[in-house]
């Protein structure tokens, strides 16, 4: 990690990403789906320095389209930052000046770590469809093989929306004494029918698309159509209706009355068309589909029995957090964590943040954000007389 003078005092500069490999044959890692992997390859960025008494690690979890790259710059010519760069860096909300901070681009990713785009070296060719489905909690195996090739021996904290405050939720499950804290945002234990719904649209979108091929389309044309129908379905759960209404109305683009034909004249329609093509060049279609049907399996409750069940064992501090105009993950299944947390005595705090942005707020509301991090992390070092750690 360099410091450039082309970046101000909040940000980290120029940050390169890493890579680990484990589990190779015959010492692959065992699936939850049954089936095993290996060699596996995780890509990782860090910031900050890990503290002598290995005590001040915070790991950091993406969401599906995310990748490891969460602050900082690849080069002095990037013209965007890493995707939670808001939160992350000196005197930031996570401030690097303290704590040391990692970001991994979770398995089945399209970002470094090993997924469906990753040659398969038994065949020389590209996993596509042969790659094992995943879940949520073999994510997070690899996360914590990651943490012992780190050095890291505890986590002082974890936080991650959506699908990220998924990897949470199932971290502070499986590895209770490991984690200290964990800050869960805009969330769920279970995806609800509607959500499921919208995911499969997404897919049936690539899955049709003439050049899907069966998910064999690598060095051929890529289901570029079918991709990005997906994203702009996917785009739309993650904004609200105020949201729309504020930054689009029903205001014409480039023409002062109707055509009266099928062309995209609305603001709102040239807008998704615009999101989708920019997903075709970052993201891959069968990550896609890996990932929505990750998603879809993620279900606690069903897993354990209940979800009072789940969080028996839990020992971490949790902050629960959600957001108003959340329709995608709204309030009240972030409400379901906190009333099961509860239940079994467990150290739990909520905040309902009143946003206009929708599922996409845990990005953009930044403000909000840095002082409610700030005040739980700051917190985390004081025990229950009140004295400092």
């Amino acid at each position: 990690m360099n410091k450039n003078t082309r970046f101000d005092s909040g940000s980290i500069g120029l940050v390169h990403t890493k890579y680990f490999t484990f589990a190779n044959p015959p010492d692959e890692l065992e699936l939850e789906c049954g089936k095993k992997l290996g060699p596996i390859t995780v890509a990782y960025e860090t910031y900050g320095k890990l503290s002598e008494k290995k005590d001040n690690a915070i790991l950091i979890l993406h969401a599906l389209s995310g990748d490891a790259h969460a602050a900082g710059y690849h080069t002095a010519n990037d013209k965007q930052p890493g995707w939670w760069d808001n939160m992350i860096g000196p005197g930031k909300a996570f401030d690097t000046d303290k704590y040391f901070i990692i970001c991994s681009n979770f398995l089945g990713g399209c970002k470094g770590t090993t997924g469906s785009i990753t040659v398969d070296k038994n065949t020389g060719r590209n996993y596509g469809l042969s790659f094992p489905m995943i879940t949520i909690a073999d994510m997070v195996k690899v996360q914590k093989k990651l943490m012992d090739y780190l050095g890291v021996q505890s986590l002082l904290s974890l936080a991650g929306g959506s699908m990220g405050g998924m990897q949470g939720l199932e971290w502070i499950i499986e590895y209770p004494d490991f984690v200290k804290s964990a800050m869960i945002i805009a969330s769920t234990s279970r995806l609800s029918p509607q959500a499921i719904a919208f995911n499969e649209v997404g897919r049936n979108a690539i899955t049709t698309d003439p050049n899907w091929h069966n998910g064999d389309y690598y060095g051929k044309s890529i289901p570029r159509h079918g991709l990005a129908i997906a994203r702009m379905i996917g785009h739309i759960t993650y904004l609200s209706d105020i949201s729309m209404h504020a930054k689009f109305g029903r205001r014409l683009r480039e023409r002062e009355a109707y055509g009266y034909d099928f062309s995209s004249e609305f603001e709102v329609e040239t807008y998704l068309h615009h999101q989708g093509d920019k997903f075709v060049e970052r993201f891959d279609a069968n990550t896609y589909l890996y990932l929505t049907k990750t998603m879809d399996y993620f279900d606690l409750a069903s897993k354990f029995g209940s979800l009072n069940s789940a969080f028996e064992n839990v020992t971490s501090k949790v902050l629960v957090m959600s957001f108003t105009s959340d329709w995608l993950f709204p309030p009240y299944q972030s409400k379901e964590i906190v009333k099961s947390l509860m239940n079994n005595d467990k150290d739990v705090s909520y905040v309902e943040i009143t946003s206009s942005y929708g599922h996409d707020a845990f990005l953009l509301e930044a403000e909000h954000l840095t002082k409610i991090v700030t005040n739980f992390l700051d917190n985390l070092k004081v025990d229950k007389n009140g004295k400092k750690n």
